[in-house]
C-alpha cells in the first residue's frame, strides 16, 4: 500500500453537540456548520478502517446532523458524513479489519466521529461492505443509508399484507428504490410529490397512484385513493401539516412511519380519537436501530441491494459530483435541485 499522508483536506463541523433552537431543514449555506480545513489523518482503532474516500454522499441525515437536529451529538473540529465508497488503505488489529485492507468498500462512518466527507475517513470493519466489480462507485457512496432503509421499510410494507402504501416526499432517491422493490412484488405505492412534473417520473419507477400535494383537488383525490386502495402503511418523511392530513384519511389500522422531518412546521394527530376506535398507530423508523435488532436480514439486505445495482434494477440519480474544494460554496445550491442524489470528491 502507498504511504500514508500526515494530513488531508475535509469539511469540519464547526459546532459541539446539539442545536439549542430549531433551523429548519434546508442547507440554506454550509458556513454556519463546516467550514473547509486540513487535519491529520486519523489513525483506526482495532476494531476500524480507514477508508481513503472516493466518493461520499449527502443524505437527508447528513444536513440534519450538522445543523444538529439528528440522534447524535456533533464533535467540533472533526469531518462530517455518514457514508461514502473508497478503499481501505489502514486498518486495526483485528482480523475482520485486516482483511478489508487494499478492498474498495461501501461504508457507514457511524459514531467514529470521523466522517465521510474527507480525503481519509475511519468506520467500523462491521460497517463497511466490500463492493463487487459490478457496482459504480456512485451507487456505492450512497449503498447503505438509502438502499438498506428501502429493504428494511418495504420489509414493514410486504408484512402488512395490503397491497397498496403511501410514501411523502416521493421523488427522493429512497422513495424511487422503494418502488422499485414494490413494482417487482406487485404492491401499488401511493406517491406524494409537491410538483407536476414529477408524477410521469415517479409512474416510470412503479408508482401506482401519484398526488401533487399542492393542487388545488389534493385532498378530495388522496380520499377517493385512499379508499379505493386502503393502504395500511404510510413511510412518511416530511411530517407536519401535510402528513397530518394524509394519516386522517388512512382507513382503519392505519400505521404511520416517520422516518424524517423535511417540514419543521408542526405535527398534529388530526382526529385523536382514531387511535382509540379505529386502531391507528404512530411509529418511527431508524436505520441504526434495525441493523441492530435484525443483524440477521442486514446480510440478506446488503447482498440484495448489490445486486439491484450491478444489473441495473435500481440506479443512482446524479445531480452533481461536487470537488470538495468547491463544496462549500456549491452544495447548498446543488441540494436544492430536485430528483438526483449530490457527491462529495476529495
Amino acid at each position: 500500500m502507498t504511504a500514508l499522508p500526515a494530513s488531508m483536506k475535509a469539511l469540519l463541523l464547526t459546532n459541539d453537540g446539539y442545536a439549542t433552537a430549531p433551523s429548519g431543514t434546508v442547507l440554506e449555506a454550509m458556513e454556519p456548520y463546516v467550514t473547509s480545513g486540513t487535519i491529520v489523518v486519523p489513525t483506526p482503532g482495532p476494531s476500524q478502517i480507514l477508508v481513503k474516500v472516493s466518493l461520499a454522499s449527502i443524505n437527508p441525515s447528513d444536513v440534519m446532523f450538522v445543523k444538529g437536529l439528528y440522534g447524535q451529538p456533533r464533535k467540533v473540529g472533526r469531518p462530517a458524513g455518514f457514508e461514502g465508497v473508497g478503499i481501505v488503505a489502514a486498518a486495526g488489529s483485528d482480523p475482520a479489519a485486516q482483511g478489508l485492507v487494499g478492498r474498495r468498500v461501501a461504508f457507514a462512518t457511524g459514531v467514529t466521529n470521523w466522517g465521510s466527507w474527507a480525503e481519509y475517513a475511519v468506520a467500523q470493519a462491521s460497517a463497511a461492505i466490500p463492493l463487487i466489480d459490478a457496482v459504480a462507485d456512485a451507487d456505492g457512496a450512497a449503498m447503505i443509508v438509502n438502499p438498506l432503509t428501502a429493504l428494511a421499510m418495504f420489509d414493514i410494507v410486504r408484512a402488512e399484507g395490503a397491497k397498496a402504501f403511501i410514501l411523502t416526499a416521493g421523488a427522493s432517491q429512497l422513495c424511487k428504490l422503494i418502488m422499485g422493490v414494490a413494482r417487482e412484488e406487485g404492491f401499488r405505492p401511493i406517491a406524494i410529490v409537491r410538483r407536476d412534473d414529477q408524477i410521469p417520473l415517479l409512474e416510470a419507477a412503479g408508482a401506482a397512484h401519484v398526488l401533487n400535494a399542492e393542487s388545488a383537488d389534493f385532498r378530495s383525490r388522496l380520499r377517493e385513493v385512499l379508499r379505493a386502495e386502503q393502504p395500511r402503511i404510510f413511510l412518511d418523511a416530511v411530517t407536519g401539516p401535510l402528513a397530518s392530513a394524509i394519516f386522517e384519511a388512512m382507513p382503519k389500522g392505519g400505521r404511520w412511519i416517520v422516518y424524517g422531518r423535511l417540514d419543521p412546521s408542526a405535527t398534529t394527530i388530526r382526529e385523536p380519537g382514531q387511535l382509540i376506535f379505529q386502531d391507528k398507530k404512530v411509529e418511527g423508523f431508524w436505520l441504526r436501530d434495525w441493523m441492530i435488532r435484525y443483524p440477521e436480514r442486514r446480510g440478506a439486505a446488503v447482498l440484495d441491494a448489490q445486486k439491484r445495482f450491478a444489473d441495473g434494477r435500481w440506479k443512482t440519480d446524479v445531480t452533481a459530483i461536487v470537488p470538495i474544494t468547491e463544496a462549500i460554496r456549491r452544495v447548498p445550491e446543488e441540494l436544492a435541485k430536485p430528483n438526483g442524489k449530490v457527491f462529495i470528491a476529495p
